[in-house]
């Protein structure tokens, strides 16, 4: 196996490695898993210089592939590794194979540094458009939040400990932990027992043609608020209910829910500004939903919410409601077990008065509507861990396990209010996070474990630098350039490219320059390999002058050809420096000269025959 060959498979060994992490939901995931399959049987059977040179190309552009599937740092990494190693390969075989790995590695190192002030140029500067590769071809099995509540589903989560989002602050100071509630879902629908969402809330277009005023307004100011989401299955995003997006493919519902017009089973960037301007979303009338109960069920619960709403104010039935969750032996648990009968709210509230997040909050919620208070179950994560990255800042780490739910009651002089009864019955689960209200021991990180919340810091803000790098930011960093005249954009960009044009042609002229040595190296390798079959080799240390004058001597029949062979070859090479016409004329003798030397027969001619 020659050595290009070694740095092709190398490469495709790497690219082979980030196959677990990428999702097999988007069609592209497909066609660089065949891509890879393809290249490797190429690889197996190749054998000319033609193929191999295929086969370099195919891998830069799986690696161009993979650069949209899984677009983090790490993978980054190894795709530019990726690419370093084809580039080698090519330029090996474009050489002939004259130089070390050591050599080609940094010469291809090179090329990729020429290039880099263009890449930035067309980064800074070309106009962002959206993925147009990341449609979902079906459903994959995702650790997340669930559109419905059903008794024990959060309780089941909460045993995941992986990833759900990170988010990173402009201030670099996260809220308190008491204010850490990252919402998702609203849920309406109630049938006495499971809690779900309106049939079309999750409609982006629809939406999009709605009376929903201001709440879908894009933000336009300075970023104060990233976040990086990992896949779900809904078409919804975390957030804090707080601020407008900067990405268009966002949208705030009238229930505050914040729409993702993407496939959501790809990891999401996305930030913030405007984090203290009024929500307008929370002033959005409630829906007849709010109020609806199922008739017949749950009656001891439905006798103590007319007996609020008959004797007092919206707002003093809340409190009445917190007052009588506080004067009951409430026990928090993740672990609750199944509640019996025919009406569960019921058995919760009045019977085990033992529950989870979930319980506390729908038995809340039914009591309120019970009570003629409209309503709702909201969905998100409550908590996170502030990881503070070496040199400075950090990020919140929230997790699967830190899901949560919570209620929100209408009264008209305030809109929307937040109401989350777990708050009442177990307060370290909203100041100290989940493990230490589940009886367990706080989260404590190996060497290991910190390692990789450096590393998912580092990440962060590569994704939110580079990968979030969107229109708003571009737009931004244009008006700090060129102020509100976006006129000049053509002309900046236009000169941005001859200034690079200029560093970089002096170096291609100077690449074509050690090119043609190299190809004048290369029409002489490809002569020795045909003397090498003719059993004609170099001795150690024998230059080619004198090995020609030997060899001649071994086979008369050659001796002009070797003759020629080493004064076109020591001329050209060590000589004064000659025109371009002079080079290209000598390649062509040598290549002429190859051309005799495989016609000559293997033996030399027997003079007394």
């Amino acid at each position: 196996m020659s050595g290009h060959q070694r740095l092709q498979w190398l490469a495709l060994g790497l690219l082979a490695t980030l196959l677990p992490a990428i999702d097999t939901g988007m069609p592209l995931s497909w066609g660089a898993i065949c891509l890879m399959a393809l290249t490797a049987l190429k690889l197996r059977e190749a054998r000319s210089r033609s193929e191999l040179r295929r086969s370099s190309l195919l891998l830069m552009v799986i690696t161009g592939v993979m650069a949209a599937l899984l677009p983090g740092l790490g993978p980054s990494l190894i795709q530019l590794l990726t690419t370093l190693l084809a580039l080698s390969s090519l330029l090996a075989l474009e050489l002939g194979g004259a130089l070390q790995v050591r050599t080609l590695l940094g010469r291809s190192l090179r090329l990729l540094a020429a290039a880099l002030p263009l890449v930035l140029v067309l980064f800074l500067l070309v106009p962002r458009v959206g993925p147009i590769w990341t449609v979902p071809m079906g459903q994959t099995a995702r650790t997340g939040l669930s559109d419905r509540l059903d008794t024990g589903s959060i309780a089941d989560l909460v045993a995941v400990d992986t990833p759900a989002a990170r988010i990173s602050f402009a201030n670099e100071q996260p809220p308190p932990p008491e204010a850490r509630y990252w919402r998702v879902l609203t849920l309406h629908s109630f049938d006495g027992q499971r809690w779900e969402r309106l049939p079309g809330e999750d409609r982006f277009d629809a939406l999009a043609r709605s009376a929903a005023g201001a709440a879908n307004q894009q933000g336009t100011g300075a970023r104060e608020q990233f976040w990086l989401a990992e896949p779900t299955l809904l078409p919804v995003l975390p957030w804090s209910g707080q601020g407008q997006p900067l990405d268009p493919d966002l949208r705030i519902s009238p229930d505050g829910v914040l729409l993702n017009n993407r496939p959501p089973i790809e990891r999401r960037a996305y930030g913030f500004t405007d984090l203290s301007a009024p929500a307008t979303w929370k002033r959005q009338p409630p829906r007849d939903a709010a109020l609806e109960f199922p008739v017949g069920l749950n009656p001891r619960l439905q006798a103590l919410g007319r007996e609020w709403k008959d004797t007092l104010a919206p707002a003093d039935r809340v409190a009445a409601a917190q007052r009588w969750y506080l004067s009951q032996p409430f026990r928090y648990t993740t672990k609750p077990g199944l509640l019996p009968g025919p009406h569960p709210v019921d058995a919760f509230l009045f019977d085990t008065r033992t529950g989870f997040c979930e319980h506390f909050a729908s038995g809340f919620t039914a009591l309120m509507r019970a009570a003629g208070v409209p309503a709702r179950i909201v969905l998100g994560y409550q908590g996170g861990d502030w990881v503070p990255q070496v040199g400075g800042g950090g990020y919140l780490d929230v997790r699967q396990s830190d899901a949560h739910a919570w209620s929100e009651v209408w009264l008209a002089d305030q809109g929307w209010v937040m109401v989350d009864p777990t708050a009442w019955v177990s307060p370290l689960r909203i100041t100290a996070g989940q493990p230490v209200s589940a009886g367990q021991t706080p989260r404590q990180f190996s060497p290991l474990g910190w390692t990789l919340l450096q590393w998912r810091g580092i990440d962060l803000r590569w994704t939110g630098w580079v990968m979030g790098f969107n229109r708003q930011d571009q737009l931004a960093l244009i008006e700090r350039l060129l102020g509100k005249r976006h006129e000049w954009i053509g002309v900046v960009l236009v000169a941005s490219l001859a200034l690079c044009l200029a560093l970089v042609l002096p170096l291609m002229r100077w690449t074509q320059r050690r090119r043609d040595a190299d190809g004048l190296r290369r029409e002489l390798d490809r002569c020795l390999e045909r003397l090498h079959g003719l059993g004609l080799d170099p001795l150690p240390g024998e230059d080619l002058g004198h090995f020609c004058r030997r060899a001649g001597q071994q086979r008369p029949d050659l001796d002009g050809v070797l003759d020629e062979l080493a004064r076109t070859y020591l001329r050209q090479r060590f000589g004064p420096a000659q025109p371009q016409e002079e080079r290209q004329a000598s390649s062509q003798r040598l290549r002429r000269l190859r051309q005799q030397l495989s016609r000559a027969p293997a033996a030399a001619p027997n003079p007394q025959a």
